[in-house]
């Protein structure tokens, strides 16, 4: 794909969507940290459910520390893997009080280095609450990047590489979230709405369906 091409996608989908957000819930950006730990295999419907209870009774590492594991698990039962994740979350305030004055850190390495936190969440809460340039690739982002010839790659990480290297630099800060909107509307995992798609004749996937 060419650079004139990968320019007028990227084009479309900011005139479509000049503010696009993310779909979880947040007011900060330790609620999105916590948000996002939660996602992991998970959709953003769940979690959003769960944390309009979680966020009022505990928003701060503190709060959050105090209803302990137990305390936590009776709010985000309904999301799938909640123990382990109830477990990291707590691990992970305690490691916000102790060392980092109970702010979320603004670094990659800091937040890779707390439980429960990978690649794709530190350049979430990266890109999302501190608006640094970070591409947090998901199974949506590496469809959407491989199905379209965007950004093709074997695995996410190449995949996040070619991304960061291909999109054109204006639209670098917010192309995480076209992208993940894009792939979980349109460009679906089973059969693509390529009908409905506003970059059906720029996309090179060669199995486009008429709906």
């Amino acid at each position: 794909m060419n650079k004139a091409k990968r320019h007028e996608i990227f084009s479309r989908l900011r005139a479509e969507n000049p503010n696009p957000m993310t779909e979880l819930e947040y007011h900060s950006p330790f609620e999105l940290l916590i948000a996002v730990l939660l996602s992991a295999q998970a959709t953003d419907v769940s979690v959003n459910k769960a944390t309009r209870k979680l966020f009022p009774v505990a928003n701060t590492p503190e709060s959050m520390l105090a209803l302990g594991v137990e305390g936590l698990k009776e709010y985000i039962k309904t999301i799938g893997l909640f123990n382990a994740k109830a477990e990291n979350a707590i691990k992970t305030c305690k490691i916000l009080v102790e060392q980092h004055n109970s702010q979320v850190p603004e670094t990659r390495e800091a937040l890779e280095a707390l439980p429960g936190v990978g690649r794709k969440t530190a350049n979430v809460v990266l890109n999302t609450a501190f608006r640094q340039i970070a591409m947090a690739v998901d199974t949506h982002i590496f469809r959407f990047s491989n199905r379209t010839k965007v950004a093709p790659g074997k695995n996410v990480l190449e995949v996040e590489m070619k991304l960061l290297k291909f999109v054109p630099k204006e639209f670098l800060l917010d192309a995480h979230h076209w992208m993940i909107l894009h792939g979980r509307y349109i460009c679906v995992a089973r059969k693509p709405k390529c009908g409905a798609c506003i970059i059906e004749d720029l996309c090179e996937f060669k199995e486009k369906t008429s709906d």
